[in-house]
């Protein structure tokens, strides 16, 4: 589903789980946020190609945290894209997703997707693909927990700080956060935003009266 020019949610299945990581594209150059499942390599690479990117235009990916259906086609994606695809991520979940450190979730997999880290995000960084991208770190779901807002679309990428149902935010997803504290603070910080659409990695999009709704769940009501 198109957000707005060059921002594309994917709409992935997982065994009957539905899952949005985005696509972001201008002329130079493809982003990916969120990796999805293991094995979900040709799945990107077809919803890309629907959208009208090629796999081959990939050269960033950004991962919102180090959970396996964030992170999971990652070693794939690195495999066949190699040294032109450049990871991003927060430096408190970079161990993690290099497989330094078992996964805070599922640290009893045996054989845990991984990857290297290129570069680490920190708290109010402006990177400049595709019209900028602004990183916030709020951790809760994990320590290194990112969310992005896209300042030309006022799109705010929850990653799974909040999820949503039938296009409302449902809040936070209290038995996968294991700091609730911190979680609750984290949706303070969207309240400065311009925010005129919300997508959820689990529910997708909701676009009407989103602040009000944002206000509202850091308020705990």
């Amino acid at each position: 589903m198109e957000i707005s020019k060059g921002v594309e949610m994917l709409h992935l299945d997982f065994h009957g789980e539905i899952i949005h990581p985005i696509l972001l594209w201008d002329r130079e150059a493809a982003v990916l946020i969120d990796t999805g499942f293991q094995g979900q390599i040709e799945d990107l690479r077809v919803a890309m190609e629907k959208a009208g990117v090629s796999f081959d235009k990939l050269k960033v990916v950004i991962l919102t945290h180090q959970d396996v259906d964030h992170i999971g086609s990652l070693p794939e994606i690195l495999q066949e894209r190699g040294s032109n695809v450049k990871v991003y991520a927060h430096e408190l979940d970079k161990p993690y997703i290099q497989g330094e450190i078992p996964l805070l979730k599922d640290g009893h997999l045996e054989n845990p997707p991984k990857g290297k880290v290129d570069d680490t995000l920190i708290d109010g960084q402006e990177l400049p693909f595709c019209g900028g991208i602004r990183i916030i770190h709020t951790p809760g779901h994990t320590p290194g927990h990112i969310s992005l807002y896209l300042r030309q679309s006022k799109t705010l990428i929850a990653g799974d700080s909040m999820y949503s149902v039938n296009g409302i935010l449902g809040g936070i997803h209290v038995p996968t956060t294991p700091d609730m504290n911190e979680a609750r603070l984290s949706l303070k910080k969207y309240l400065d935003l311009d925010i005129a659409s919300v997508v959820c990695y689990h529910g997708g999009l909701s676009n009407v009266n989103v602040k009000d709704q944002i206000l509202r769940l850091s308020q705990g009501l």
